[in-house]
């Protein structure tokens, strides 16, 4: 046995952050390191309901002072405790191990390889018989750890993900440490001993989710662990969570870590499994699960897309789905009282429920689990990455950064289509025909930033797969001579949304739309895909024809989802273009209302209705805004209308300068001169006249190397500007009068249907 000092203290458990679990590493208050004689690396015995071992380092910055020990997942596992309990702390000498076999520690996983990859990786870490303990010697180790103990922990790792072991023996018994001299046998497969505790998921395993875990844990962890509480309180326990966000955010995984971690029984239906074709026979089913839930208590019942078991009953037919929405209404409030049993549910459809489900006594709590922030989105990177082997050139922040939209399962598809990437690379070095790979290929595997890189473009936000939507590659230095407007964008879109604490310290809310206007080929597309590149936004395109349907109401929807979906995912730049063939202006026609009249209906509401749009900037482009109803050009609807005229002489010298950078000019070409000579062209029209010049000099031969001035005078007399001066002063007016139609009520149509009163006050017959 280790040799056990007589200062020993209790300390309440707290969780370890994600990104230093797997390390078998424990957190200490400073007071009670420099009491028990504890220096940074030293070895500590926990003693819970089981006594596991960890390495003692100083605590986070912000736990100074706190009475409480951070635990990881696996070490809570190992300690048979939970967050909040108490443990004691001991110092220990542990004993360097003559032999330690290892299995996996789940049964969906079968292992073979180098015990001496598998040595290296636990060299230094100590455990007892029993412990579950996981590979993830690649991730970077934080810098306020001290260096023997970095340079521990970044041992090579024995695969690209983290794999989780079970200690099935050691020799020496007690708390021991792996040597250079231990002897490591890996079994192939899962052994199951009797009363142990699940560790495939923890609460490590969740990022992005520190409050919704609280919430849940209060709802949830706290009934199952400590019903005396509420029998004290003389108060029912929660009986069931709803849990309802967008697919691949986490809910199943939440709910199968709380169960984890409460200790208690976990009951997983499906909800399709639980119908039976027999009548009664889907009642029957759910009836027993209950029961046998009950009779395992402290029991979680986990229910996962209950909308397809408990839609609403006034809008299904089958006699069927009624009896089971009504089954499941009693078995969770009826007359036989229920003891730590908790009832959750997933799904992404709450609107598909049944009301009487969603009341307190039922599910009384709803918690939403939405798309995580950057913050989140890092945390998720560090977990999926802890066993992976990472290049030093790869920056998870900057991922994190790139990746808005991306819920859990869209990271998890991110980081293994990159260590994909590198196995690749290594393929030609791999014997296909051997039974193993050769270690030392193994270990120069890593996954390098251009993996990740290449990853990106195949992988693709999941809430966005039903929408076009594309991450742009024209900046704004690709736009030459819209330099007003590109200013007008940046301030408008670029700046709330990568620096939205600016605008909430002055109190002022941002745009919410953009109107770009002008003649054709002046570039209004190319200026909202470069805002949504600078903004690091998802780029929604549509146009149209893709909103507007034959039937009836499906328009509509056709926009209410799309809206829904850019709010799911933003930040979100959605631009629609030739926005005039969409919401032009109401009022014009008679009978039953017209298709487009019902879409500005619902623009409007949407833009400025009760739900607020976060982070969702429309951009609409239009060479007709004189078409537009006049309800979308006030301010809080598209705030700012910006016109986008045919470039000056230094923007057209700029647009040449673009479209001939990849073009072999000789050297009597001169930029400057074109761009005088080409009065009222477009950037379409410029690049049209570079590829013409292109296409000139290919006549003379198609091997000539240059393209000379003569090949764009010819050019020049083979084209023109699409825009006239008669074009140019209809814009003049329109823009004098686009404001005042903004701000101008629009009048009545101008008849009466007999049998009305005419409106008072004097004013019959005006707007006619």
């Amino acid at each position: 046995m280790a040799d056990v000092e007589t200062m020993t203290r209790r300390l309440q458990v707290a969780n370890l952050p994600p990104a230093d679990s797997g390390r078998g590493v424990a957190r200490l208050p400073l007071k009670l390191m420099n009491e028990l004689g504890l220096q940074e690396g030293d070895v500590i015995e926990i003693v819970g309901k089981r006594t596991t071992a960890a390495r003692a380092i100083r605590p986070y910055g912000d736990d100074e002072g706190l009475n409480i020990v951070r635990l990881d997942g696996l070490q809570r596992v190992n300690a048979g405790v939970g967050s909040g309990d108490f443990v004691e702390i001991n110092k220990v000498n542990s004993k360097p191990a003559t032999k330690v076999v290892f299995a996996p520690a789940s049964n969906n996983v079968r292992l073979q390889g180098s015990s001496e990859a598998l040595r290296r990786s636990f060299e230094g870490r100590p455990f007892t018989e029993g412990d579950i303990v996981a590979i993830a010697g690649h991730q970077r180790v934080n810098a306020d750890m001290p260096e023997h103990i970095r340079q521990m922990l970044n041992a090579p790792a024995f695969a690209l993900q983290e794999v989780r072991l079970t200690v099935v023996s050691t020799t020496p018994k007690g708390i021991v440490h792996l040597d250079a001299g231990t002897s490591v046998e890996l079994l192939p497969e899962f052994t199951k001993r009797d009363g142990e505790r699940r560790a495939d998921v923890t609460y490590d395993d969740l990022g992005g989710m520190g409050s919704t875990i609280d919430a849940l844990r209060e709802m949830v962890e706290l009934p199952l662990r400590h019903p005396e509480l509420f029998q004290r309180l003389g108060v029912d326990p929660p009986k069931g969570v709803l849990l309802h966000g967008p697919p691949g955010t986490g809910k199943t995984r939440l709910a199968r870590a709380v169960a984890n971690e409460s200790e208690a029984n976990f009951f997983h239906i499906a909800g399709p499994e639980v119908m039976g074709s027999a009548y009664g026979e889907s009642e029957k089913k759910l009836r027993e699960l209950f029961e046998k839930a009950a009779a395992a208590a402290p029991s979680i019942i986990f229910i996962d897309e209950i909308d397809s078991i408990a839609p609403k009953r006034d809008q299904v037919s089958g006699e069927a789905e009624k009896r089971l929405v009504a089954q499941l209404l009693t078995l969770m409030d009826g007359l036989e009282p229920r003891q730590n049993l908790v009832v959750i549910a997933a799904t992404n459809r709450p609107e598909a429920l049944d009301e009487a489900l969603r009341r307190p006594g039922r599910f009384d709590r709803e918690i939403i689990i939405g798309v995580p922030d950057e913050a989140g989105r890092r945390e998720i990177f560090g977990i999926h990455t802890r066993g992976m082997p990472l290049a030093p050139n790869v920056d998870l922040d900057a991922l994190a950064r790139r990746t808005y939209g991306f819920v859990g399962a869209d990271i998890a598809a991110l980081t293994r289509e990159a260590a994909l990437e590198a196995v690749r690379r290594i393929m030609p070095k791999i014997d296909l025909q051997e039974v193993s790979i050769p270690p030392e290929v193994l270990d120069a595997l890593s996954v390098e930033s251009s993996d990740f890189d290449d990853a990106l473009k195949r992988v693709q936000p999941s809430a966005m797969r039903e929408v076009m939507v594309q991450m742009p590659n024209i900046g704004w230095d690709d736009i030459g001579g819209l330099d007003e407007a590109r200013d007008r964008l940046r301030e408008g879109v670029e700046l709330p949304l990568k620096h939205p604490g600016s605008f909430k310290r002055l109190g002022i809310r941002p745009a919410k739309g953009f109107l770009l206007y002008g003649p054709p080929g002046t570039g209004k597309t190319l200026l909202a895909k470069a805002a949504a590149r600078e903004s690091q936004a998802n780029f929604i395109a549509t146009k149209s024809s893709d909103l507007l349907s034959k039937w009836y109401g499906e328009s509509e929807q056709q926009i209410a989802r799309l809206f829904a979906r850019a709010r799911q995912v933003a930040p979100t730049v959605i631009f629609i273009d030739e926005l005039d063939s969409l919401v032009p202006a109401r009022g014009g026609g008679l009978g039953e209302p017209q298709v487009t009249e019902r879409v500005v209906n619902t623009i409007l509401a949407e833009m400025d209705g009760l739900e607020e749009l976060q982070n969702v900037v429309v951009i609409g482009a239009t060479n007709r805004p004189n078409l537009i109803d006049p309800a979308l050009l006030r301010p809080g609807r598209f705030d700012e209308l910006i016109y986008v005229g045919p470039p000056d002489t230094a923007g057209r010298r700029r647009i040449l300068a673009i479209h001939t950078e990849g073009m072999p000019l000789a050297k009597d070409v001169d930029l400057q001169l074109m761009a005088r000579n080409t009065e009222r062209f477009t950037g379409a029209d410029l690049e049209d006249l570079v590829r013409r010049a292109g296409l000139t000099a290919l006549r003379r031969g198609l091997d000539e190397a240059q393209v000379t001035m003569s090949d764009f005078q010819t050019a020049l007399e083979e084209t023109r500007a699409s825009v006239t001066e008669e074009m140019l002063d209809d814009y003049a007016k329109i823009r004098d009068t686009l404001k005042s139609d903004a701000v101008r009520p629009v009048g009545g149509i101008g008849f009466v249907l007999p049998g009305t009163l005419r409106p008072r006050g004097g004013n019959e017959g005006k707007g006619s």
